[in-house]
């Protein structure tokens, strides 16, 4: 390994994720979704906050649309 690199000759490209990098954001939820969230992460064997993103990311490729109507 060399002690020193010349970046300007390593070639960089550019990321082809940088656009979908993900932002941490605050919010507030039910502790009932969260214990959901994390019941099923646990059953599959992934981080629940990955498992809600993969949730939404499905909403939203879907254009799912909340069906909400006030008795």
């Amino acid at each position: 390994m060399l002690e020193e690199y010349d970046i300007d000759n390593l070639n960089p490209r550019p990321n082809p994720y940088a656009k979908e990098l993900k932002k941490q954001v605050t919010i507030k939820m039910s502790p009932t979704v969260i214990d959901y969230f994390k019941g099923e992460a646990t059953e599959i064997g992934m981080p629940y906050q990955t498992l809600i993103n993969l949730y939404l990311m499905d909403c939203v490729k879907s254009h799912k649309k909340l069906d909400m109507r006030w008795k």
